[in-house]
């Protein structure tokens, strides 16, 4: 009886552990629950949510909107909302973490804008805010040789790949 217990108990963990490693295959980690774009995708879709807001600015000041200016607020509100929350998803590096943040901050401004009725300044930190994102994307791309100058003699002897030039100065 103590053996068929001690069996029960073997086979119930084994399974349980089991179940629990096959999900781990589908998602390692909790990058996938945070990051589920690339930082280059996560810039463009950024941005759509920016040009959106930019446009339904344009829209409320032709008078084309339908609705009351509460509304129309809302909506740009909204779409500078979703650019924030996009944002999120951009996440390369300390530096451009850093002015991510920096760029967030025009697109919280130009939210507080819009809460007081100032088009205009909304219209001038949305436009800083593209910019700003726009420049995003130039500090993603490492250029070949600024890898080469951060590869060390170390790492390739970790990944074995013999590189002459690794860690080498000029």
């Amino acid at each position: 009886m103590k053996l068929l217990k001690s069996a029960v108990v073997a086979t119930t963990l084994a399974l349980s552990l089991g179940s629990f490693s096959t999900n781990a295959a589908v998602c390692l980690g909790m990058a996938c629950m945070y990051n589920r774009m690339t930082p280059i995708e996560g810039i463009d879709a950024t941005l759509g949510q920016i040009i959106e807001a930019l446009e339904a600015i344009q829209v409320r000041n032709s008078g084309g909107a339908a609705g009351s200016d509460k509304d129309s607020d809302g909506v740009i509100i909204n779409n500078i909302k979703e650019a924030l929350k996009l944002s999120k998803e951009i996440n390369a590096n300390d530096k451009l973490d850093r002015n991510r943040n920096r760029a967030n901050d025009y697109l919280k401004k130009a939210r507080v804008a819009v809460q007081d009725g100032d088009l205009i300044k909304a219209t001038e930190d949305l436009k800083e805010a593209e910019k700003r994102f726009l420049d995003l994307k130039g500090m993603i791309d490492l250029t070949q040789a600024d890898r080469v100058s951060q590869q060390t003699n170390l790492l390739n002897r970790i990944m074995d790949t013999p590189d002459s030039a690794a860690g080498a100065r000029k």
